[in-house]
């Protein structure tokens, strides 16, 4: 089952109470270490970050994410952390509540699809931000973690 007809099934019983979200999201450096960030048609700039899919393990989830919001093929390398509670509580402009619980993983990029990836419908631009100059994010991930500046994981 995908992860869509996973939520369209779950959404036909709850409507648009809070959905537990498992998610991963991914933290792509340069190497002038700006991040790189995605703006998402109506919503905030955010990291390149999705659900899990059903019997889907985290590594797949974010390869396969990040190609498909980016084009890149990337490997994930370190876990920055792990996030959750009230603080990652969204609502998407069609009224659909979410709380997710987010493995944010350091990748590496390897390249990317080539001419032939086409973003997914929701992406509207990517750009690398420096520490200084990024924009607001839909979800509160510190700063410092975004850098991979911590010599720990952290858990919230």
């Amino acid at each position: 089952m995908s992860a869509s007809d996973y939520i369209k099934d779950l959404r036909s019983k709850v409507g648009n109470s809070v959905l537990m979200l498992p998610s991963v999201a991914a933290v792509i450096l340069n190497e002038r270490n700006e991040l790189l960030l995605q703006e998402k048609k109506g919503e905030c700039w955010s990291l390149p970050a999705g659900m899990i899919e059903p019997g889907e393990s985290p590594r797949a989830a974010i390869v396969r994410e990040v190609a498909e919001e980016t084009g890149l093929k990337v490997e994930p390398t370190k876990v920055l952390g792990v996030f959750g509670g009230k603080d990652f509580a969204y609502t998407y402009p069609n009224g659909h509540q979410v709380e997710y619980t987010i493995i944010l993983m350091l990748c590496e990029c390897k390249g990317d699809m080539g001419d032939q990836h086409i973003l997914d419908a929701e992406t509207v631009s990517l750009r690398y931000f420096a520490k200084d100059s990024m924009p607001d994010l839909a979800l509160p991930y510190p700063v410092n973690v975004l850098f991979n500046e911590l010599a720990d994981s952290l858990i919230t």
